[in-house]
C-alpha cells in the first residue's frame, strides 16, 4: 500500500491492519525533537503559538503502545494511573516513563518501564516502530514505541504506579464515530481536543493525541 492510498484503518481485517502498521511505521519520522503541538488539530500558525507553553528543555521519556494480537483483532493495552500520583492521577495512559542514563535507547526504556509498571514480559513484545515524539505540558518529550504483543502474558500491576490495566479494540479507537471533539481551557486559551471514550472510560490528553497521531499515520495523513 502506498502512503497516498486512502484507507480507513479501523475497517481492515487483522492481517491487513498489521501489514499496514509495519509499512507505515517503517517510513514514519524517527525519534527527534518535536517543535509543535501534537495533541489536537491545529494550523501550523496555531501550533507555533501554543509551543510557548511547553518546556524549552523537556525530560525525555518513552511509552510502549502495546498492540495485543487477539483472535478477533488487535487491542491496545492501556493503564489507569494510580490516584495518588502527583502528575496525571487516575488518567488513562500507556505504560512507560523517563529514559534513564543507563537505557541504551528508547525501546529499552519503554520495555523496562512496562515491565516495572504492569509486569508485561518483553519476550511477548515484537517492536514495530516509533511514532513521532510528543511534547507534554508537564515537562516531558515522549517517544511512543509501538509493539505487537503475543497473547499468553500475565500482568503484575505495581500499585504505586497503576490502579488498573485493560484492553480496548484498536478498531474502536480508530472509528471516527468515537472521536469526540471537546473544548478545554489551557492557560488563557480555548483549545479543541479529541477524546476517545470507550465503555465508561475516557482516553484524552497526550494518550489520545498519540493514538490519533497513529491513526493519521495509518491513513496516510500528515502525522
Amino acid at each position: 500500500m502506498s502512503a497516498a492510498t486512502p484507507i480507513e484503518p479501523g475497517a481492515l481485517d487483522p492481517l491487513a491492519l498489521r501489514t499496514l502498521i509495519v509499512e507505515r511505521l517503517a517510513s514514519a519520522p524517527r525519534e527527534g525533537v518535536v517543535e509543535d503541538w501534537r495533541i489536537g488539530a491545529a494550523t501550523p500558525e496555531r501550533r507555533a503559538e501554543l509551543r510557548r507553553f511547553f518546556p524549552v528543555d523537556p525530560v525525555h521519556a518513552a511509552v510502549l503502545v502495546p498492540l495485543v494480537e487477539r483472535p478477533d483483532g488487535l487491542t491496545v493495552l492501556l493503564t489507569q494511573r494510580a490516584g495518588h500520583l502527583k502528575k496525571h492521577p487516575g488518567q488513562i495512559s500507556f505504560p512507560g516513563g523517563r529514559v534513564e542514563t543507563d537505557d541504551p535507547d528508547v525501546v529499552h526504556a519503554a520495555l523496562r518501564e512496562t515491565e516495572e509498571e504492569v509486569g508485561l514480559d518483553r519476550a511477548h513484545v515484537t517492536i514495530a516502530g516509533l511514532l513521532p515524539d510528543h511534547l507534554i505540558v508537564t515537562g516531558f518529550r515522549v517517544t511512543p514505541v509501538v509493539g505487537f504483543v503475543r497473547p499468553g502474558f500475565r500482568l503484575r500491576l505495581d500499585p504505586t504506579e497503576v490502579d488498573d490495566a485493560f484492553e480496548v479494540p484498536l478498531a474502536a479507537l480508530f472509528d471516527p464515530r468515537n472521536h469526540v471533539r471537546r473544548i478545554r481551557r489551557f492557560e488563557d486559551q480555548e483549545i479543541e481536543l479529541t477524546d476517545l471514550p470507550f465503555e465508561g472510560r475516557n482516553i484524552w490528553g497526550a494518550t489520545a493525541g498519540m493514538l490519533l497521531t497513529f491513526y493519521r499515520l495509518l491513513r496516510g495523513e500528515d502525522a
